[in-house]
Order: C-alpha cells, then sequence, then structure tokens
C-alpha cells in the first residue's frame, strides 16, 4: 500500500513540475514601444510653366527655346533643376555643344533674324534629349534633329513621365517635319548614326508576352532610316 502512495505521490509531482515548465515565462518581456503620433505635412506643391534661355547649336540659324514646368514647394525643401535663385530653381536643361536634355514638355524655335516663334508640337510630350546630326548636316547638307521622348501614358498612371515607353523622333532644324520613326509600344533601347551610309539605326524592344514588362522573352525589334533620303521611311532588318 506504502509503494501505491508513493507511486500516486510521485506521478503527482511529475505532473506539477510539468505544469509549472508548461507555464514558464520568458525571460525577457519586451514593452509594446508606442510611436509618437507625428501628423503628416502637406506640402503645398506647384507648378509654373517656364522656357530657358535660347540656345544656337553650332552650324545652325535657329534658336531653340525649351519649355517645361518647375514646381514649386511652399517650404523649398525641394526644388527642380541646377541654378538657383532664392532657393527656387529656373532651369529646366542643359546644352552640351550639340545636345540638349532635360524634361521638356515643348520646344519654340526661332531663326535667328526673326522674331516669330514656331512650336515644336500641339501633343502633349514629355522630351528627354535634343540631338543635332552635325556631321550628318556636313555631308548631305540637310539638318536634322533626333529626340528622344514619351509621347503616350503608356502605364496608364495619369502621367506622361519617364517611366512610360521611349519613343524616337526626327524634325528638321527648324522643327518641322517632326516625324516618329520607332513603332507603337516598342521601347526604344537605343539609336547610333553611320555616316558612311547616312543612316540613322535604332534598336527597340516590343512586350510580346503583354505582361507589362520588358524581359528576356520579349522581342527586340532592328531598323534604320535613310536620312539622305526626302522621305524618312523606316526599314526593318534582321541582323539575327
Amino acid at each position: 500500500m506504502t509503494n501505491i502512495l508513493k507511486y500516486f505521490s510521485f506521478t503527482l509531482l511529475i505532473a506539477v513540475i510539468s505544469c509549472k515548465q508548461n507555464k514558464e515565462t520568458p525571460k525577457v518581456i519586451y514593452e509594446e514601444v508606442k510611436k509618437p503620433v507625428v501628423a503628416e505635412k502637406k506640402v503645398d506643391t506647384s507648378s509654373i510653366k517656364i522656357a530657358d534661355l535660347p540656345i544656337l547649336m553650332e552650324g545652325t540659324k535657329y534658336l531653340i527655346h525649351p519649355v517645361g514646368d518647375i514646381r514649386v514647394y511652399d517650404d523649398y525643401s525641394k526644388v527642380y533643376g541646377s541654378s538657383k535663385t532664392n532657393q527656387m530653381s529656373y532651369a529646366i536643361s542643359n546644352y552640351n555643344r550639340f545636345e540638349l536634355t532635360g524634361y521638356f514638355e515643348n520646344l519654340k524655335f526661332q531663326h535667328i533674324d526673326s522674331t516669330s516663334i514656331a512650336s515644336l508640337t500641339d501633343k502633349k510630350m514629355q522630351i528627354q534629349t535634343v540631338t543635332y546630326l552635325n556631321t550628318i548636316a556636313s555631308q548631305i547638307k540637310k539638318q536634322i534633329l533626333v529626340y528622344t521622348l514619351v509621347d503616350a501614358d503608356t502605364n496608364k498612371d495619369g502621367e506622361i513621365n519617364q517611366n512610360d515607353i521611349k519613343s524616337l523622333y526626327l524634325s528638321s532644324v527648324d522643327g518641322t517635319r517632326f516625324t516618329k520613326i520607332s513603332e507603337p509600344l516598342q521601347e526604344l533601347i537605343d539609336w547610333n548614326i553611320v555616316e558612311a551610309q547616312n543612316r540613322l539605326y535604332l534598336r527597340c524592344i516590343e512586350d510580346i508576352n503583354k505582361n507589362g514588362a520588358f524581359d528576356k522573352n520579349d522581342k527586340v525589334h532592328y531598323h534604320f532610316v535613310n536620312l539622305a533620303s526626302e522621305e524618312w521611311k523606316v526599314e526593318e532588318y534582321m541582323p539575327i
């Protein structure tokens, strides 16, 4: 009988110890840190339409006036551009001899002997680069500008900007004959000039699997344009 009581007492002791182990509290308890509530600062912004001072590309007779927006912040914490007056930037472009870069919504052209100014386009665009083909001009006596730009809200976010598909355009040096030479919904990869042929070559990529991104499963297209021709006809070629 004594052995039975000892057995039950031992069993009860084991159960109590096991229960205590199961209810053992953590060695460290971290109190939840309450983050202070900070009111979100509302930054009042507004855009101002502005034109940079005109540039004259070497060898041409047409002034180019870049036109775009600058964004003004109420606390002057952010500004676009590089040149500042009273903590606000008024620069929208950079010029390096034969290339103009920036984010423009339009360009205005003016002959150096005229007061008349003409717009490049009446469509909503974001023009990113403008390149004057000076070597082609000396060979074929035609002054041509090449543009990389965005001309459509391809990602449907309500804006036309650098997050949309980039296209390639040509025009005469006075802004006339403004012509798209890349295909719709094809992203421009790059372009170059082969002076011996008077040709502009370009590569674009097409989202053939329609997944909304450009990747290894998509198709690269190769085209060229004969710049000496009266008509800028885009022709496809197959290097691979």
